[in-house]
């Protein structure tokens, strides 16, 4: 069990390594709320990155904003349950159609490690803290 422990943290703390790198170089990233942006700027993310679901905008304002912008890739990394897969299909779909490249691989490395015991963005740092102490003890 404690080798399993471990190999969630590392996988986790890896695509959180990942994320950081890509957002350094300007890659940009999207979230459901302000509480997922305060969540990755605890975890070292200082790149830019915006909620999908804040300032009453609906998600297809969203894709019409980074359209405009001009954006060739984004990072989506909504919540994992059934609320946040939804909004990832929708969100994925709208944005390849508008011509925006889609990064999923971070957010499905957490949802594969995580997923079952953690359903939320906002709740990574926590999870992350808790694993780690198991691991430790």
């Amino acid at each position: 069990m404690l080798n399993r422990l471990k190999e969630k943290e590392e996988k986790i703390t890896q695509s959180i390594s990942i994320l950081i790198e890509d957002s350094k170089k300007g890659t940009l990233i999207i979230v459901e709320g302000k509480k997922d942006v305060a969540t990755l700027r605890a975890l070292g993310v200082e790149g830019k990155i915006i909620c999908a679901k804040t300032g009453g905008k609906s998600f297809l304002d969203v894709v019409s904003d980074l359209q405009d912008a001009q954006l060739s890739e984004i990072i989506l990394l909504m919540d994992f349950d059934r609320r946040g897969k939804q909004a990832t299909n929708r969100l994925r779909h709208s944005l390849e159609r508008a011509g925006i490249k889609v990064n999923l691989e971070i957010w499905l490395a957490i949802l594969r490690s995580a997923g079952k015991d953690n359903q939320c963005i906002e709740g990574l740092s926590t999870y992350l803290d808790n694993l780690r102490a198991k691991i430790s003890n």
